[in-house]
């Protein structure tokens, strides 16, 4: 009898968590911080502007919980089949 292995590689399980950290690390920036004081970089990034980015914020954050159930996903283990 040979043990199943796993769905996906480790590497794949590890970037998605690390993807998943970076949304979340972005959302929560997104929802703290007004629009002047995001990062230029960010889109959104307004000077002198008083507006939270909330959907932005919300949006990110959906895209790390997806990035972490696609993780937990890949940390199953493979069918095999049973011949009768």
């Amino acid at each position: 009898m040979t043990t199943p292995t796993r769905n996906a590689p480790l590497a794949v399980t590890a970037a998605l968590i690390v993807v998943g950290l970076a949304f979340a690390a972005v959302g929560a920036i997104y929802l703290a911080q007004s629009a002047a004081h995001l990062p230029s970089f960010f889109p959104g990034h307004q000077a002198g502007s008083a507006h939270h980015h909330t959907k932005h914020g919300l949006v990110a954050l959906a895209l790390a919980v997806l990035s972490w159930v696609g993780a937990w996903f890949t940390t199953g283990k493979k069918r095999t089949s049973e011949a009768p």
